[in-house]
């Protein structure tokens, strides 16, 4: 079998050509704590996170998983008076990184707008990194977090009978599991789970894995070392827990109805397209696009782009369709 790759569009193919030199596809597990401390991690800390004035911003430790640390959520709510006092919608943010890069302010540019546009209250969560964290500490570690979210709603501005689970990458596989974990613990019940070219499947042995080696931002190699950073000697074994990886989960059924995105040209086309497709067999709701051309986070390394344009209004009607505004 032959795997010749989708082209990438245009635009986004000319945005891939300019950051080449900084960005490799193929991280590998010794090469982590460069890149943690490189520049792309470190600009983080210099985002204006209140969007000119509009959010107020705090970072806030709350109690973490039983006996381990506390951890750090971001909390920015818009600084006007809630509309009628019923509290705001929440959007519960997870990081990406391929588990082991990023913090709670990686990639929280997205939520933010969204967030602007829908009136919303946005929580970021820190959660411990792979590989000195394993499983389960980065999934536990994101469930305490909703948990405070959600019974501390009211506190912070927000709706705990409004809120939405999302995030990107790594952030999206983890609110897939979360989205298993608190439905089979009977926890906080999100009314969606907002999923952007998430991390599912540990096996890494998609068609799309093998396309699209060596290429993007985030192949196959690097698939390798975020997944076995997460799980070691278990990954792509027959043991791999739903809560780890949620390609693994056998039963789709009872889930919020979720959004998922990718691009035609990344490593996770195939298994992103195949989760959804779980989630309809299951009797569940899904809206998938597959974003003809796009690479792996494309809209947020190339946000002028068409595409990345026309993908991030896609999530804001689905947020603004669920949310009933």
């Amino acid at each position: 079998m032959t795997h010749v790759p989708p082209p990438f569009d245009p635009e986004l193919g000319a945005a891939l050509e300019l950051i080449k030199d900084v960005i490799s596809p193929g991280l590998t597990l010794d090469e982590i704590d460069a890149v943690r401390q490189g520049p792309a991690i470190q600009m983080l800390a210099e985002l204006d996170l209140t969007l000119d004035g509009f959010f107020k911003v705090e970072d806030r430790s709350v109690p973490g998983p039983a006996g381990a640390p506390e951890i750090s959520l971001l909390i920015a709510r818009p600084v006007t008076p809630e509309p009628g006092g019923t509290g705001r919608p929440v959007i519960y943010h997870v990081h990406g990184g391929g588990m082991v890069l990023g913090n709670n302010r990686l990639g929280v540019d997205g939520p933010l707008a969204w967030a602007r546009e829908l009136d919303a209250v946005v929580v970021s969560v820190e959660y411990r990194l792979a590989p000195e964290h394993p499983y389960p500490a980065p999934i536990e570690d994101v469930y305490a977090g909703l948990v405070w979210t959600a019974e501390h709603a009211g506190e912070i501005g927000g709706d705990a009978e409004r809120i939405v689970i999302a995030g990107a990458s790594a952030g999206g596989g983890l609110s897939a599991s979360l989205a298993l974990l608190t439905r089979d613990r009977k926890g906080p019940r999100p009314i969606g789970q907002l999923l952007m070219c998430p991390m599912l499947d540990d096996r890494n042995d998609s068609p799309s894995t093998y396309q699209m080696a060596g290429l993007g931002v985030w192949d196959r190699t690097a698939n390798e070392t975020g997944w076995t950073a997460l799980l070691g000697e278990r990954r792509g074994g027959p043991d791999v827990p739903a809560y780890a990886a949620a390609a693994r989960a056998e039963d789709l059924s009872g889930l919020p109805p979720a959004f998922l995105d990718v691009g035609s040209a990344e490593t996770f086309r195939d298994e992103v397209v195949a989760y959804a497709s779980r989630i309809w067999q299951a009797g569940g709701a899904a809206e998938l696009h597959v974003w003809p051309g796009g690479f792996h986070g494309f809209d947020g390394f190339a946000p002028q782009a068409a595409l990345s344009q026309t993908a991030r209004a896609a999530q804001v009607t689905w947020l603004r369709r669920l949310l009933g505004n």
